[in-house]
């Protein structure tokens, strides 16, 4: 009988210490309320799914890059004819900044919901580029009173 009782309590112990849920102490996550698109030189852009997409841009100029925002359209996503919808966000200011936090431009979203960053390879910090050279930069705005980032890398092509 005393080994029953034993069996019973290590039982609702384990399933009292395995029911329970911690919060993560560390990262207070938040869904983005866009979806930001990087794009290079080469016209070509990520995939939406790239935590931290690489992408090019010529040496023999300044260096470029475009960044689209995207708000995604949910209400069609039970119909397989509609699906989700992209629109473009116009008016939403960007801040391009490096990742020490030095502020590079800030750039207000066109109609067609891109923010473009042209700058010199200098104010990025490298004053003699070179083909793989590369930059660590950061996009930030607002929309919707929800701040957004995007990480992503520059490299010399």
């Amino acid at each position: 009988m005393k080994k029953l009782i034993n069996i019973y309590i290590i039982a609702l112990l384990g399933a009292g210490f395995a029911s329970c849920e911690k919060a993560d102490p560390f990262v207070a996550r938040v869904v983005s309320p866009v979806l930001l698109l990087v794009q290079g030189s080469d016209g070509v852009l990520s995939n939406g799914m790239t935590t931290e997409p690489t992408v090019p841009s010529l040496i023999a100029g300044d260096a470029s890059v475009a960044l689209k925002v995207l708000e995604l359209d949910k209400t069609g996503i039970l119909d397989y004819k509609v699906g989700i919808d992209s629109l473009p966000v116009s008016g939403v200011k960007i801040t391009f900044k490096l990742r020490t936090g030095a502020v590079l431009k800030e750039v207000s979203t066109d109609s067609k919901g891109i923010a473009t960053l042209s700058t010199t390879w200098a104010s990025l910090g490298i004053t003699a580029p070179k083909a793989g050279s590369s930059v660590k930069l950061t996009a930030t705005g607002i929309y919707k009173d929800i701040t957004f980032s995007k990480y992503f890398i520059i490299s010399g092509k």
